[in-house]
């Protein structure tokens, strides 16, 4: 079987093989060597092999099958199984740079603590280090269930290892795949009964933070979660920190590409930790006591 090339347009290369077929293939550079995967007939599959198609003077493009979708799936049933042996709970999102000089640090930490003894749940987490790190321990000072799906990249670095310092090997999964790894965070917060307690708490934190957490709103927004067991998101805006991005909403909202009360609606903004306790407790129907809020309150202030 032969390919012709018949032409490009813009990232996109399409060719023609000698049976007529058209055949599309995107590429993201034509002076670089890259593999893209196609599948044939059955009647064909002795000519599924490498080929080679010379785009220009020094550039050719290869094409191979591509294996990584096996290997995504295979990911994400690894978390699901996870999840499954841990239980689901409250899933931390937050930067993997605030450490625990930064005093955001020990209000996570605190905050996870908290919410471990309130909702009696698993805690889960990026299982990396800065705030992921502080809900991490926090909720191991109370001897409750912590869970993680670790990526290989954090913060701009690459980790010496694929292993957690300190957690348990069963208790975490070193993702390949982001996708993996975000399947993984989402289906820790679905609800499957009226006993499950879970929760997503947004924490101060950049890029991969946001992407995370706008993710999950517009799954909770298209009722991709939470459409018949209300799931808690919340937004901690410790120190203002997500003050500029609520305003970036509103002036969504001016100009109709969101509309009014839409995000608001979705999302619980707390300043403080036991703005945040007081509206799980009150969500889900718990005693939180006026000694506890006032606790709480005492020991966030001596940590500022």
């Amino acid at each position: 079987m032969g390919f012709a090339l018949l032409g490009t347009s813009g990232s996109y290369v399409s060719v023609r093989d000698s049976h007529r077929w058209n055949l599309k293939f995107q590429s993201f550079t034509l002076k670089e060597r890259f593999v893209v995967g196609f599948n044939l007939a059955k009647k064909f599959r002795a000519y599924n092999k490498l080929a080679r198609l010379p785009l220009c003077k020094n550039g050719f493009v290869d094409f191979e099958e591509r294996k990584s979708p096996d290997e995504v799936r295979k990911e994400i049933g690894q978390c699901y199984e996870l999840i499954h042996r841990l239980g689901r709970g409250v899933v931390y999102l937050g930067s993997s740079r605030m450490g625990p000089g930064h005093p955001h640090y020990s209000q996570t930490l605190e905050l996870a603590r908290e919410i471990a003894n309130l909702l009696d749940c698993t805690t889960w987490t990026g299982a990396g280090p800065g705030l992921m790190d502080a809900a991490i321990k926090g909720a191991q000072e109370t001897g409750k269930a912590v869970g993680g799906f670790k990526i290989g990249k954090e913060a701009g670095e690459w980790t010496s290892s694929n292993f957690h310092p300190y957690l348990p090997s069963e208790t975490y999964l070193t993702c390949r795949f982001f996708s993996a790894r975000k399947h993984g965070l989402v289906d820790a917060v679905v609800r499957s009964s009226n006993s499950d307690k879970t929760a997503v708490v947004a924490l101060p934190g950049g890029v991969g933070t946001l992407d995370e957490m706008f993710e999950i709103l517009a799954l909770i927004q298209l009722e991709r979660i939470g459409s018949e067991l209300p799931v808690p998101f919340i937004v901690m805006n410790y120190d203002s920190f997500y003050a500029k991005l609520l305003d970036f909403l509103d002036d969504c909202e001016h100009w109709g590409t969101v509309s009014k009360g839409e995000v608001s609606s979705l999302w619980k903004i707390c300043n403080t930790n036991s703005d945040a306790l007081a509206y799980l407790a009150e969500f889900y129907g718990l005693p939180f006591p006026e000694k506890g809020k006032h606790e709480t309150k005492m020991r966030s202030a001596r940590k500022l």
